[in-house]
């Protein structure tokens, strides 16, 4: 099995107008899970890690050959991008594409928007010689992740242009009112906002915290751009209530497969869901693209 880049699957998908869901990996549960569940949708799927969780993972090439391994040994046959997950420093994200990542994010959101364009852009330089793919982010997603906590501060037009037009990357997060972690209430998204930055930047959108959000605002989101939803709240809930029902059925089990099968089970029925949810069921034939080894140094470029 040979892992793509989500260039070609996020550009299709913003054109007819469904997206591929992105799926954080907790550990190798959620690699089974994931792809078990993309291949039985028939959906081109993204699978990612967060920066912050690879240490716990056991490193940038651990992953990789994880995922690619276990792809290659379950005979998956849908597209398969493996993803970093807000790449906390430009080194980071160097360090996954050498390892084997496909596609990086940049997460230089907390810096003023030039530190953010040139670091971006250094990404995007090196990035684009693998043939792998780069998605940024303008403005701050809210709520908590990974231990993280942060307020939501709505991406600048002005600036999401620029860093398109200056960087040339493949996908960007503009914060538009989602958080990480679980909704107090109804969310409530800025669309308007959302079309003016689909409509000026060109590039698929990316939405960030999207666990929780009501169906029919995804389907807004998506409509309007979004071509890549990430996923990780709704997969860990699940997990962890399983978890907690198999251990009060039989408190007495130690078998690790009997704890833990139920568990990733249900991260995989809540993957199959979302990819249903997100429109991207039955599209892995047309999301198909070229292996990340045969990609010239070709990237996107800037705009005009």
């Amino acid at each position: 099995m040979t892992l793509v880049s989500m260039k070609e699957m996020l550009e299709r998908a913003k054109k007819q107008r469904y997206a591929v869901g992105q799926f954080n990996v907790n550990g190798l549960s959620w690699v089974h899970a994931i792809l078990d569940g993309a291949q039985e949708e028939h959906a081109p799927v993204i699978v990612a890690a967060s920066d912050r969780l690879i240490d716990f993972l056991g490193g940038y090439r651990l992953v990789a050959n994880m995922v690619r391994t276990l792809a290659e040994e379950k005979g998956i046959t849908v597209p398969v991008a493996l993803h970093l997950d807000h790449g906390k420093s430009v080194e980071s994200c160097f360090r996954a594409i050498d390892a084997g990542f496909t596609s990086v994010m940049y997460d230089g959101s907390h810096d003023p928007i030039g530190i953010n364009i040139r670091d971006t852009r250094k990404v995007v330089e090196y990035a684009m010689a693998h043939g792998v793919t780069v998605e940024a982010e303008v403005g701050t997603v809210g709520g908590m992740e990974d231990g993280l906590i942060g307020g939501i501060s709505y991406a600048d037009l002005g600036e999401c242009v620029r860093i398109v037009r200056e960087t040339g990357i493949d996908a960007l997060a503009a914060a538009l009112g989602s958080v990480h972690g679980k909704y107090v209430g109804e969310p409530k998204l800025g669309f308007a906002e959302m079309e003016t930055i689909s409509k000026a930047v060109g590039v698929p959108l990316v939405l960030h915290g999207a666990s929780g959000i009501p169906t029919h605002q995804l389907h807004r989101a998506i409509e309007l751009g979004h071509a890549k939803v990430n996923i990780n709240t709704e997969c860990v809930t699940v997990w962890s209530e399983q978890l907690r029902r198999t251990l009060a059925e039989d408190a007495e089990t130690t078998e690790p497969r009997k704890i833990l099968t139920p568990a990733r089970d249900a991260i995989r029925e809540a993957v199959r869901e979302k990819i249903r949810e997100f429109g991207s069921g039955g599209r892995a034939d047309s999301a198909a693209a070229a292996p990340i080894e045969a990609l010239e140094s070709t990237g996107t470029q800037p705009l005009a």
